[in-house]
């Protein structure tokens, strides 16, 4: 935040909640980090053609790694920016993790865990307050998370690299609708297996309304 901006809108989202919001080119959302080791899952669309959307491959191919860091633009299917990582208190975060649903729960910890609430069912419930639906849904980022790859190319999720308060702040580059999961899950260390509150911060010039 520079010293012409102002906050916009604070909130804090609960463990296990979705949020959204539409940013104003300009704008800024940080994301705190309240208690720590929490993954924050994100889809991001053109806020006035949502058919262009974040994409992994574009914004993949736009830098040298797999990870998000400062600097990172991230891109749409058309190759628009829509938003920068303009700074980041966690050296990289991830692209390739996905988000849990009922359906990879199952698959990967056994059908006991079929009732748990997931990130599909959190991004479902924003999607459609904003006219969306699951053909809208696309790949995601996941703030915070920690997802080494190997030299074989193998995944794994592991203990988050995050701590109490640490932050990521997202410039938009043109008007941009967010969608956020407080990822619920608690059958891998993502979450040091219990969900916890983050907060969102808007900052744009005080004459801006979001």
């Amino acid at each position: 935040m520079t010293i012409h901006d102002s906050v916009l809108r604070r909130e804090t989202v609960p463990p296990r909640g979705p949020w959204s919001a539409v940013l104003k080119a300009g704008q800024t959302l940080t994301i705190v980090d309240l208690e720590g080791n929490q993954a924050v899952d994100f889809l991001a669309y053109d806020a006035h053609d949502t058919a262009r959307a974040y994409s992994a491959q574009a914004t993949l191919q736009g830098q040298d790694s797999v990870f998000l860091t400062a600097g990172s633009v991230l891109r749409t299917n058309e190759y628009d920016p829509l938003l920068t990582v303009v700074a980041t208190d966690v050296e990289r975060h991830d692209t390739l993790g996905g988000a849990c649903s009922k359906e990879s729960n199952t698959l990967r910890y056994g059908h006991h865990t079929w009732s748990q609430h997931g990130c599909a069912d959190n991004f479902l419930l924003e999607l459609s307050r904003h006219g969306l639906g699951r053909r809208d849904q696309v790949s995601n980022v996941n703030w915070f998370m920690n997802v080494p790859v190997d030299p074989d190319g193998a995944l794994g999720i592991v203990d988050g690299i995050s701590a109490p308060g640490l932050s990521v702040s997202l410039r938009a580059e043109r008007d941009t609708l967010v969608i956020v999961s407080n990822c619920p899950q608690v059958n891998n260390p993502c979450n040091g297996f219990h969900p916890t509150a983050v907060e969102m911060v808007i900052t744009g010039a005080a004459d801006e309304e979001n």
